[in-house]
């Protein structure tokens, strides 16, 4: 079904000529103004690739004379450049002439037999020529008897006519202009280039200054932020592709002298330089040494030698080291770049087809970052061009393609199911009716909508909770030695006012429902009397009023202070779900009506909604003391690890850990009698890394002490274990996962991963986190044994 289009007002219909206009004029101004441009463009391109090495010298020698010194350096090595290319050229040219003999033996080998089909088919098409009308043979010449008898097809006007010779005669400055003039215009243009790349590296921070001014309209923080990224993007990517280049053009230099193609500096100079040019330039490069090699060799060994050295190297380069050093990317798109390779090649020649990629970037920078330029963003960057809430509100108005569950199962590999609901499903719902209010949207498709993510949601919430949340459940009812299992609270879930705020409050009853809990979801459009009665009748520990946009906090107000009025023991959480702005005064008043705590996300509610279910005393569970806690003393007594030294070698470890996991802190933790203590660590605070122990009560590795095994909480703000521990509240930590460490049977300590933000881990992260903990025991073992027995383990 088709979404009904507003009508365009005159004002934007104008605003899209203009910009058609705008367009048009700043085309045809790079068109145009080419000449004065492409140095300028040339200029910046070379002063972005060497300002950082100018900053480094004036260190030491001052601005000025950092400048000469660079341009001097880069003046030497182009000059030694050049001596070497002139002399590779002057000894291709003096062997040319004795490949001539190869030379037509290649060319022999290529003619086309004179009875093959080609040369039937050419016999053919001169035969149909003959056919056609208005077309005769030419009559061939009578021959006239010469009366001399010298030569019998030579006509009397031939024979009458003198044959004249004309020299001509040239001075030498005419001779010289002829040879410079083509060569004017390109030195004229390198010599202004270098002068403009001179005076802009002097001025570079004058420049600008007044670029900011220009440009920025008062607005110095934004034009600041955009420059310092094109900036950083443009020099990044023209240092790697120096590296990329000069990386490719050795091993071509190399490969081409041990296969035997002469002057192999001059081709691996020329595959450096030619591979600045986009997707062509490696081709053209490889070109002159195949044709040689064609010439050299007598054999075809060396040209096939020759183009199997080059298609190796380019798929090295593109698929091996490209990756490799490009780890930021331009931030443009692939198809972008090669549509930007075609516009400036068409709009400035070779030069465009060079600078295409960092002009890109600067449009791509502007795009980010000046409004009215936005839709350079979306059209050549490489972000994605829907968030994953608009790419599913698009999936659900085209019921057709049945993708919406494809993208749920999609998002649930990489994401949790709170990041689901909050950062794709209630934006659809708000998205829904906004259109609605808008006529974007009709009556039929929001039920469609709305519909569709019914569906979606209780066929999620009738699934199993997570195999490490039941883990962690378990874990809490057999290892905790303080009491029973804390009990499950009870949450009834109130709309505000319509079927959209209901919705919501499913998703964060399954939510909590994930957690053991018991939840109640109320329908809509109920009186609230009856709404009331329901919720007495429940005898519940927690009350949510779900609010989603146009439903308002006036809604929510009289909702809560009905239900402080009536129940006035029970806690009552208002979520203000996708409100992102301005809830400060919002959140005011609807404590002041009754309510104990105001959340904007589904996350943030299931983490205060516990806090305040369970007793103060309860808001976390401290880790647990095994029942073989004295086997477990003596073993790390016996390999004396609370003492240990401090070894750089559990540094290592550590910090590869936190690389390959890509968490940013990683501990390396053995568990005394009553502390904590932090082997080896990376990315801790400061103060706690300085102090280096904590207390065991607190720690979450006391909690892999306890069981000996693979610990895993992929969200610590949702388990109740944590939710009162201060020191991960005051980290902002939310995800753990950490495996024992091992001796004689007992867990000493453990090897563990934290995170910032809630994540999944998979059985192959478990076995790779095993198995460098295997490798730390094993270290630990050789360092606990006799000098005499631990050279044998």
């Amino acid at each position: 079904m088709p979404i009904p289009k507003a009508r365009t007002p005159s004002t934007e219909a104008l605003a899209v000529l203009s910009n058609v206009a705008l367009t048009s004029f700043v085309i045809g101004l790079l068109y145009f103004a080419r000449d004065t441009l492409i140095p300028l463009a040339l200029a910046s391109l070379l002063t972005f690739l060497l300002a950082p090495l100018v900053t480094r010298f004036e260190r030491w020698v001052g601005r000025i004379a950092a400048v000469l010194v660079v341009v001097t350096m880069i003046f030497a090595a182009l000059g030694a450049a050049g001596w070497v290319l002139t002399r590779q050229f002057i000894d291709l040219a003096t062997k040319l002439p004795d490949y001539k003999g190869n030379i037509v033996a290649k060319l022999h080998s290529f003619r086309t037999p004179r009875d093959g089909a080609l040369s039937e088919l050419s016999k053919t098409v001169d035969d149909l020529k003959k056919e056609l009308p208005g077309v005769r043979e030419a009559e061939p010449a009578v021959p006239i008897p010469d009366r001399r008898g010298s030569n019998p097809n030579r006509t009397p006007a031939a024979a009458a006519a003198p044959v004249q010779v004309e020299i001509s005669k040239s001075s030498p400055f005419e001779t010289l202009q002829s040879v410079l003039a083509p060569l004017l215009g390109p030195l004229g243009t390198a010599a202004l280039v270098i002068l403009l790349v001179v005076f802009m590296l002097l001025q570079r921070e004058d420049l600008r200054s007044r670029v900011i001014r220009l440009i920025g309209q008062g607005h110095i923080s934004k034009t600041t932020r955009a420059m310092d990224d094109a900036g950083k993007r443009v020099s990044r990517y023209l240092l790697m592709q120096l590296v990329v280049n000069v990386t490719y053009g050795i091993p071509v230099a190399i490969g081409l002298y041990f296969i035997g193609v002469p002057n192999a500096i001059l081709w691996g100079v020329f595959a450096t330089v030619l591979r600045f040019i986009p997707y062509i330039g490696s081709w053209i490069a490889s070109a002159f040494p195949v044709a040689l090699s064609l010439a050299v060799s007598p054999t075809w060994t060396m040209p096939l030698l020759t183009v199997a050295l080059f298609v190796v190297l380019e798929l090295l380069s593109n698929n091996v080291l490209e990756p490799w050093l490009y780890s930021s990317s331009t931030g443009v798109s692939n198809i972008a770049l090669i549509v930007a390779a075609v516009f400036w090649t068409w709009l400035w020649g070779p030069v465009g087809l060079v600078l295409a990629t960092p002009l890109t970037v600067c449009l791509v920078v502007m795009g980010r970052h000046v409004a009215r330029l936005s839709f350079l963003a979306v059209l050549l960057s490489d972000e994605e061009a829907l968030t994953p809430a608009e790419d599913f509100y698009h999936r659900l108005l085209s019921p057709s393609n049945h993708d919406d569950a494809e993208f749920v199962e999609s998002y649930l590999k990489t994401n949790s199911l709170t990041a689901l609901y909050d950062a794709v499903f209630v934006p659809v719902i708000a998205a829904a009716e906004s259109d609605i209010r808008e006529e974007l949207l009709d009556a039929n498709q929001l039920v469609l909508v709305e519909q569709s993510l019914r569906d979606i949601v209780l066929d999620l919430g009738s699934r199993p909770p997570v195999v490490s949340q039941l883990e962690a459940d378990k874990a809490i009812a057999s290892t905790t030695a303080s009491g029973p299992p804390v009990p499950p609270f009870r949450v009834y879930c109130v709309p505000a006012r319509a079927e959209r705020d209901e919705l919501a409050g499913v998703m964060l009853a399954h939510l909590l429902e994930s957690e053991g809990n018991q939840t109640w979801s109320a329908p809509p459009k109920l009186s609230v009397g009856d709404l009331l009665g329901l919720v007495a009748e429940a005898d519940v520990d927690v009350v949510c009023i779900s609010v989603v946009p146009p439903s308002t906090v006036i809604h929510a107000r009289y909702l809560c202070s009905k239900v402080r009025a009536r129940l006035p023991q029970v806690k009552i959480v208002v979520g203000l779900w996708g409100a992102t702005e301005g809830a400060t005064e919002p959140s005011r008043r609807l404590r002041d009506s009754g309510a104990d705590e105001v959340v904007l996300s589904l996350a943030e509610a299931v983490l205060q909604i516990s806090k305040l279910a369970l007793p103060a005393a309860e808001t976390g569970v401290p880790a647990p003391i095994p029942d073989d806690e004295l086997e477990r003393q003596a073993a790390v007594d016996r390999l004396q690890l609370a003492i240990s030294c401090h070894d750089f070698f559990f540094d290592r470890i550590t910090a590869k850990i936190a690389r390959i996991f890509e968490v940013p802190i990683a501990l390396l933790t053995l568990v005394d009698r009553d502390r904590q203590i932090f082997k080896s660590q990376v990315g801790l605070p400061e103060e706690l890394a300085q102090k280096g122990e904590a207390p065991r009560e607190h720690s979450v590795c006391g909690h892999v002490v306890a069981t000996n095994q693979l610990t895993v909480v992929e969200d610590l703000a949702r388990d109740r274990r944590f939710t009162g521990n201060s020191w991960i509240r005051e980290q902002r930590l939310r995800f753990y996962a950490g495996v024992p460490l091992q001796a004689e049977g007992q867990a000493v300590g453990s090897l563990c991963l934290l995170d910032v933000k809630p994540r999944q881990f998979t059985p192959r992260d478990a076995r790779h986190l095993q198995e460098y903990a295997n490798e730390i025991m094993e270290e630990f073992t050789r360092r606990s044994l006799p000098r005499d027995l631990a050279g044998t383990v």
